[in-house]
């Protein structure tokens, strides 16, 4: 008997959760044929086996939370174990969302084994049962039929359904939803926030600047202003570490929760590289094929929410992280520029600090900084 427990994932995650199993206890696998598909804060992923022989038990189901180090399958294989280097963890061999899928059998080498001709990416797959859509349905844009998590949304938001709503009780949250909850519990528990709004008059900007690249170096230029904003504060020492390179976390929001993906070295990066981050940031998490690297690291965070809606808002700080800025929805309103009213363009603008790491001078003077960024920007 051979026990293989759930490797980590990711870098560092402590849990991860079975979306699908792919086997079932009795089956005689392969090493390296995926077994299940496990779904984390970060990606969606599939674990190959890491021996060859007969399932006897398969210690989870799915939707159920399983630990990072806990038993996860249990063989009967004569096989010599693989050295630590080669099947210790799967992280190495982790297949991303681009992996294809023939109604879950995979396909390798070109070849796919029998049955239907559906072709999805896992994370189109964890998509269509959340929104309960059937795949054959889902015309498919991928490279050789291949079904994105795109063309699944796109088919669910296209679908009519003539039958009356039916209210779902006691959904439990999983994924990324599940880990946002967590992280929300802990700000609760552990930051003493503050949040202070104000408006950046915006109306010398040409209509179509780019608005998101701005606020990130005007993210910068308030960092220069005041240090303190960017910064990690460790509650249970009183510690405070700043940073001289400005990470900044870019929330972004999806179906399956929200992500924050890490710009690194913003102070170094211009317009071009600062928009080209942002998009391809935006397209990776739509595919949950984002690194687990990538969501880590942030020195202050980002919510640009007015991009959907609303003017100012409370934003959580999530720990170790000192602060986050809030983008409201712009509008144009009556402003007064030498004694004559004139209709101009204002951005609304909300910073949430930990008044334990950052005074309110401080706050404010970064929050000063910003605006003056972006009222000079040209």
């Amino acid at each position: 008997m051979k026990i293989f427990y759930l490797p980590d994932l990711g870098e560092g995650l402590a849990e991860a959760e079975i979306r699908e199993w792919y086997v079932k206890e009795g089956d005689t696998v392969v090493v390296d044929q995926p077994l299940v598909s496990m779904e984390t804060a970060k990606a969606v992923v599939d674990v190959p086996s890491p021996y060859a022989g007969k399932i006897i038990k398969l210690h989870g189901t799915a939707n159920q939370i399983i630990k990072t180090g806990a038993a996860f399958i249990t063989y009967e294989t004569d096989d010599a174990p693989q050295s630590e280097k080669d099947k210790g963890s799967v992280v190495g061999k982790l297949e991303t969302s681009e992996k294809k899928w023939d109604d879950g059998n995979v396909i390798i080498g070109g070849k796919q084994s029998t049955g239907t001709s559906i072709k999805a990416m896992p994370a189109a797959r964890v998509l269509a049962k959340h929104l309960n859509v059937d795949l054959q349905s889902v015309p498919p844009t991928g490279p050789q039929g291949l079904i994105t998590p795109d063309d699944v949304k796109n088919f669910a938001d296209n679908k009519t359904d003539s039958s009356p709503s039916k209210l779902v009780k006691g959904e439990a949250l999983h994924g990324v939803r599940r880990v946002m909850a967590q992280a929300m519990m802990q700000s609760h528990r552990e930051i003493v926030p503050v949040t202070i709004v104000d408006d950046a008059d915006i109306t010398d900007l040409p209509v179509k600047a780019d608005l998101t690249v701005l606020i990130l170096k005007a993210i910068v230029a308030g960092v220069k202003a005041e240090p303190a904003m960017n910064a990690w504060f460790d509650g249970k020492t009183l510690e405070r570490q700043l940073f001289s390179e400005v990470n900044v976390g870019l929330a972004v929001d999806t179906p399956e929760g929200l992500f924050v993906p890490v710009i690194k070295h913003t102070e170094n990066r211009d317009d071009r590289s600062l928009r080209e981050s942002v998009d391809q940031y935006k397209t990776a998490v739509s595919t949950r094929s984002i690194s687990p690297s990538d969501l880590q690291g942030a020195t202050i965070t980002l919510s640009n929410f007015g991009t959907i809606a609303g003017r100012y808002a409370t934003p959580i700080v999530i720990p170790p992280a000192v602060a986050i800025l809030g983008c409201g929805r712009g509008r144009e309103v009556a402003v007064s520029r030498k004694g004559q009213m004139t209709l101009g363009r204002i951005l609304p603008l909300s910073l949430t600090f930990d008044h334990r790491a950052a005074t309110g001078g401080e706050a404010t003077r970064f929050l000063g900084a910003v605006i003056k960024f972006l009222q000079e920007a040209r």
